[in-house]
């Protein structure tokens, strides 16, 4: 069951598995960009901006289990296809929607579906598939690593956009350069797919559901994942209007968002290379309680350009660290049969908590003036993380029914 069940090359897979992964996070990365300009030019406040992208991000996490099972059971090329279509809607719906209803229905609605099939979990379940147990966590973490170069590479691209074009056309550009994911997804039709030859399946899908649920590191991973969501969110969405309030420049937060990118193509790397050598969970709890300790020097520290970049480099490294190890110890313990469907649930926790880092950071800011109680959250939530991913169990869960061998 560990073994690859088809033929892609490990470059073929890496390259265009990282490239749409570059594409699809990057433009994500950089929403928090338009929170100003469209509230500003709609006369919105930033809880309706906030609400959409929260939406977007449980949309996403929803739209991901089901992208998940027809993606174990047609093959991820159908599904990033599928994805790359809604990804260019909902960024055009997003820039001409004149009700915040519409804009819900777009940015978050539209582009929540759209990410949820040309994101991680249908890239791993690839690579799952592909790659073999002793290089699979280094292989995501080269998969989470162009994620990361995505955010440094498109997050400056989209504030130049928006500064030479105007913010909505700047999103008429990034919906045409989402459908370059089409030709890019050609690179990971699997021949197992699609071909007529049936996939055998050692369980159902409400087996293999049933069997993670009821598993407790498979929920301690889910909650994990949740804190996850709720701290990147919020950063990445109320950072720049965080550093606005306090006077800094809109270029200081494009930089400190393309810092964060940069830095992460190391600390993803890093993370799934020690994956491969190091337990799952230490390196997550190791995560979790350095984000906490990083967010309380940030705000303790004087506030300038310098200490903001700082603390983007430094964040940066542990920003989507989780992602390798996360799916790896999925793999680990359940075997790669349904893995995409397993991420899948594991990342609708992820996204539950970015819905509610996202609108809490607008709900309290409307109603307090200040987004200090969020940063306090998330700080407590970081803690928390750390502690429930050490009592994780990684090795191979043990299936009492016949087998060939354990997942």
């Amino acid at each position: 069951m560990n073994r690859p069940s088809s033929t892609l090359s490990l470059p073929q897979l890496l390259l265009c598995g990282g490239a749409i992964v570059t594409l699809s996070m990057g433009i994500r990365h950089g929403f928090g960009l338009w929170l100003q300009p469209i509230t500003q030019a709609q006369g919105w406040t930033r809880e309706t901006f906030a609400f959409a992208i929260a939406i977007q991000n449980l949309a996403w996490g929803i739209s991901g289990v089901f992208a998940g099972m027809l993606a174990d059971k047609l093959g991820a090329f159908r599904v990033m296809v599928a994805g790359a279509v809604l990804y260019a809607l909902g960024l055009v719906g997003m820039a001409y929607a004149p009700t915040p209803f519409l804009f819900t229905l777009s940015a978050g609605v539209l582009l929540g579906m759209a990410q949820a099939g040309t994101t991680y979990a249908v890239v791993y379940g690839v690579i799952g598939r592909n790659v073999a147990a002793d290089k699979r966590s280094w292989a995501m973490g080269i998969a989470a690593a162009a994620g990361s170069f995505g955010q440094f590479l498109m997050v400056p691209t989209e504030g130049l956009l928006i500064s030479q074009l105007g913010w909505q056309q700047a999103l008429v550009v990034l919906g045409a350069a989402a459908m370059l994911i089409v030709p890019l997804a050609w690179g990971l039709r699997e021949p197992n797919f699609g071909s007529g030859q049936p996939v055998r399946r050692e369980q159902t899908i409400g087996e293999a559901l049933k069997e993670a649920f009821k598993y407790p590191s498979f929920q301690l991973l889910m909650a994990g994942y949740f804190v996850c969501g709720f701290q990147v969110v919020f950063i990445g969405v109320h950072m720049p209007s965080y550093l606005r309030d306090k006077g800094l420049s809109p270029q200081v937060a494009s930089y400190a968002l393309a810092l964060i990118g940069l830095f992460n193509v190391f600390g993803t790397y890093a993370a799934g290379s020690l994956g491969q050598r190091m337990q799952k969970k230490n390196i997550l709890a190791f995560i979790y309680f350095a984000r906490a300790v990083v967010i309380s020097v940030f705000l303790l520290a004087p506030l300038s350009p310098t200490s903001v970049y700082i603390f983007a480099a430094t964040m940066g490294v542990l920003w989507l660290s989780t992602v390798p190890p996360t799916n790896a110890a999925l793999a680990q313990i359940f075997g790669i049969q349904h893995m995409s469907m397993l991420s899948g649930f594991v990342f609708l926790s992820h996204q539950v908590g970015s819905f509610m880092g996202v609108w809490l950071g607008g709900f309290l800011y409307d109603r307090n003036g200040n987004y200090d109680l969020v940063w306090y959250i998330a700080i407590a939530l970081g803690v928390f993380a750390g502690l429930v991913n050490l009592p994780v169990k990684e090795a191979p869960i043990q299936r009492t029914r016949t087998a060939p061998q354990p997942a």
